[in-house]
């Protein structure tokens, strides 16, 4: 009886502890659902500010947006669609938040760039993106450009690009 006991708490643990591991590409990801909660993580401003994300999402419901980096032409091609359809999203009273494993400085320059008036997050140590399940271990010809824009702290995940919706308690509405 023991060892029954002993192997369904082993299998509870590794279950649970998967959910903060970094999955080996893309595909084997296991992001959190609708009714989960975001975790309290801080994070980074575009001016190296910490900014704890649940106290965001107290201000308002929000859309998060987890996109790769100001280097990918996808991801900036997304977040120019989101700037596009962000009085849409305010006047449904969201406001929006996108994160990113690039360092606040390179942020800062993606802010510029793209002259988005959202919040963008930084999260080199990929804290937030490994908790709610959508990090990856980056292919190996990714990982020099990963490394330089986020300033050495980033050694070679990416972020799946997601899409979550959050209540003010940091409740999952969508994904």
């Amino acid at each position: 009886m023991k060892k029954v006991l002993f192997m369904l708490c082993l299998a509870f643990t590794s279950v649970a502890n998967a959910q903060n591991a970094i999955a080996n590409s893309a595909i084997d990801i296991t992001p959190l659902l609708i009714g989960e909660k975001i975790p309290y993580i801080t994070l980074k401003t575009p001016d190296n500010t910490d900014v704890n994300i649940s106290d965001s999402f107290k201000k308002k419901k929000s859309v998060l947006i987890f996109y790769r980096g100001g280097w990918c032409p996808y991801c900036n091609l997304h977040l120019q669609a989101m700037a596009e359809a962000e009085k849409q999203i305010l006047d449904l009273g969201y406001q929006i938040i996108a994160i990113s494993p690039d360092a606040p400085e390179k942020i800062k320059i993606t802010e510029e760039t793209d002259k988005v008036k959202y919040t963008l997050l930084s999260d080199s140590k990929g804290e937030l993106i490994n908790a709610v399940g959508i990090g990856f271990e980056a292919p190996a010809n990714y990982k020099s450009i990963i490394n330089v824009n986020s300033k050495g702290i980033n050694t070679g995940f990416l972020p799946v690009p997601s899409v979550f919706v959050v209540n003010t308690k940091g409740e999952i509405l969508f994904e």
